[in-house]
């Protein structure tokens, strides 16, 4: 790939990656990550100046605003990023740069929290609206009612001067963003991956008692803008900032050299471990206000202050045990348990080792010390073993020729690292394949939860996936034996049952767990042969025509329908009345063939979920980001940087009522 190839994917790439972070509070990737591919993007606007235009990640703040919250509110001073360094190397850079320019500068350099930026105005010394970052540069959301339910955000100032504008950082304790995730548990609703994630989404609240509930917290780390006072320095200002009763960053360093400065960074990064809170780096800032209006902002950043960004977080602990599960498909997945270690604001005692091979290569052993680290800030992985603090007696790890489940033969597969039992009956593989089928993008019967799965194989009511449909024949005996609960539960689960038979046959197709075969392909495959029987008869040659369908999933959909087993699963899936076949009607109108289709912002009258069902029955795809492939972005308030993607890259751009025009 050349250069301008490269960098054009890296600007979509990372105003990707930009929407999940700022506006969906739901990273994919780790800081570190994120942080890299900026880097090359900048080392790649050094290298080719030409390249750079309005649109780029490096010329604006990567935020939006969203109406969510309240209503918008204009900034009156930017909130704008902080320029990242990685390097000790960096950090005298940036030095040798301030001392060249400025005459005998003073630093300060105070901790990085992990939050979701805020700005307070205080008019005549009473708080008059709190605003979220937003795009950074003309206008964030209004959350005064959630700001003034935070604990650690002053109402009144001892002081009633004319005006005062702080900028801090609302974040979570570990202690509170444990008791929410606790409580996210106890009512079944997923858990938060970290604190700062938990923040944003909470800060964004409509109700204000969860606000309150969840128990937010505040640093303030910055004097915006003051009138009727008069600050010479920001630690003068912080200062009187404490006097006021607000709460700011107590530990910040005033230095003069470049060595004091890194000792102060590196002192931070040692103190990690003993804060309640999560920080992401160390800031270091001219101190001198004059100095900072002096040396002014770039359009994004302020040129007097940097952020140098500690290497991903790892620690040591004791691998207690590796326990052996079973999946869907037969495939054996090894888990590490180890003793509880904090990484990035959540405790955690587990992390996958994948395979054999995996466990070879790192010769990991029961009783080792492992170094854990997180990638993408939410899955725990394992990084290497401490040989050298190995117990004496310690033995290779062998996952076995046994399934840990049933107790039947298992088989490592040809030219594959995993080992799979080999009995079509184990009860850990049938809990799995019924929970897909029973799925969202399966068949999609609401309310038939893990627990139900696991408890109707336990009592011998499901050995196979067409037993699901047999179990309205035993309903007298479920309530007897309160084996799903009470009349309403059970009636509504056997009805959600009954309901799925008419489902169309490629959620059918989909619901069967065939290798390679998802709910893309699997409407594919069912446009092409119109119902299960044809597809059951179809040969190699004939599979691969479909779009979707190479030679890996040709033959996998070909050993599926030769099995016995599933043969006969499919005959009694069929003699209890489940549809087989292709809706004809919602098939005939394919209007949207080949066409890519990505849905953002908020529409007027439909969900997202709607509209994405409208294109795809009208035989389009709906895919989650925009790229060079997308036809048309459907567009609503608030669609953010997938909008200025789109525009960037010429995509056409239309409205919902474009959309149902499209389809009428």
């Amino acid at each position: 790939m050349n250069d301008l190839n490269r960098y054009k994917e890296l600007k979509e790439v990372i105003w990707y990656h930009n929407d999940r972070y700022y506006n969906q509070d739901n990273p994919e990737i780790s800081d570190y990550e994120y942080d890299m591919l900026m880097q090359e993007l900048k080392a790649l606007e050094i290298k080719h100046p030409e390249y750079i235009s309005d649109d780029s990640p490096t010329q604006k703040v990567g935020g939006e605003a969203k109406r969510e919250a309240g209503v918008l509110v204009k900034h009156n001073v930017p909130m704008l990023s902080l320029q990242d360094v990685f390097s000790k190397e960096e950090v005298e850079e940036f030095i040798k740069d301030m001392k060249e320019q400025l005459e005998d500068p003073t630093f300060v350099v105070e901790y990085k929290i992990d939050g979701l930026s805020l700005a307070l105005r205080y008019v005549n010394g009473k708080l008059d609206v709190a605003i979220t970052r937003g795009d950074g540069i003309l206008e964030g959301e209004d959350v005064t009612v959630n700001a003034k339910v935070i604990k650690d955000v002053k109402k009144t100032l001892k002081d009633p001067i004319e005006y005062l504008e702080v900028r801090g950082e609302v974040y979570m304790t570990n202690e509170a963003f444990d008791k929410v995730n606790e409580m996210q548990e106890i009512k079944g609703k997923k858990l938060f991956a970290n604190p700062r994630n938990c923040a944003a989404g909470t800060l964004r609240q409509l109700d204000s008692k969860i606000t309150k509930e969840r128990d937010l917290s505040m640093f303030v780390f910055n004097i915006q803008d003051v009138r009727g006072k008069e600050f010479n320095s920001h630690s003068e200002g912080y200062e009187y900032l404490k006097q006021q009763g607000i709460k700011i960053i107590e530990d910040y360093k005033i230095c003069k050299t470049a060595d004091e400065v890194w000792q102060a960074i590196v002192a931070i990064g040692e103190n990690r471990d003993k804060l309640d809170y999560d920080i992401d780096g160390a800031v270091v800032k001219i101190d001198s206000f004059a100095d900072r209006r002096k040396l002014g902002n770039t359009a994004k950043v302020p040129r007097w202050a940097i952020a140098y960004k500690y290497p991903p977080e790892e620690k040591e602990t004791k691998l207690l045990e590796i326990e052996l599960s079973v999946g869907r498909t037969g495939r054996i997945t090894p888990t590490a348990i180890f003793e509880p270690i904090r990484l990035c604001g959540t405790t955690v005692t587990r992390a996958t080792l994948h395979n054999q091979d995996f466990i070879d290569d790192l010769d990991i052993r029961i009783g080792d010390t492992i170094v854990v680290y997180k990638s993408g800030e939410i899955i725990p992985k394992i990084r290497r073993v401490v040989k050298e603090k190995r117990p004496a007696k310690s033995v290779p790890y062998v996952i076995g020729d046994k399934c840990p489940v049933c107790g039947a033969p298992a088989m490592r597969i040809a030219d594959n690292a995993d080992i799979k039992c080999t009995n079509h009956s184990c009860p850990s593989k049938l809990i799995r394949n019924i929970v897909n089928f029973v799925g969202r993008d399966a068949m999609d019967i609401k309310g038939f939860g893990f627990a139900y799965v696991e408890t109707l194989v336990e009592h011998g009511y499901l050995k196979d996936l067409s037993d699901i449909y047999g179990l309205i024949d035993k309903r007298q005996e479920l309530l007897d034996k309160k084996i799903i609960g009470l009349v309403k539960s059970t009636d509504n689960l056997l009805n959600a049952i009954e309901g799925s038979k008419n489902n169309d046959a490629s959620k059918l197709l989909t619901s069967l767990g065939i290798s390679n075969v998802g709910k893309s392909a699997a409407k594919s495959l069912m446009k092409k042969f119109k119902s299960i029987d044809n597809l059951m008869k179809a040969s190699y040659a004939q599979l691969v025509e479909v779009n979707d369908i190479g030679d890996i999933s040709a033959m996998a959909i070909i050993n599926y329908f030769k099995n016995s087993d599933n043969q006969a699963v499919i005959q009694r899936l069929k003699d209890y009345g489940v549809n087989m076949e292709v809706n004809e009607e919602a098939d005939s109108d394919n209007r949207f063939e080949d066409m890519t289709f990505v849905v953002t912002g908020t529409l007027p009258t439909l969900s997202r979920k709607q509209a994405s069902e409208l294109i795809e029955k009208h035989g389009g795809k709906v895919a989650g980001s925009v790229s060079k492939k997308t036809n048309y972005l459907v567009a609503g308030e608030n669609a953010g940087s997938k909008l200025t993607r789109a525009q960037s890259l010429g995509i056409d751009v239309i409205n919902e009522e474009t959309l149902l025009e499209m389809v009428k």
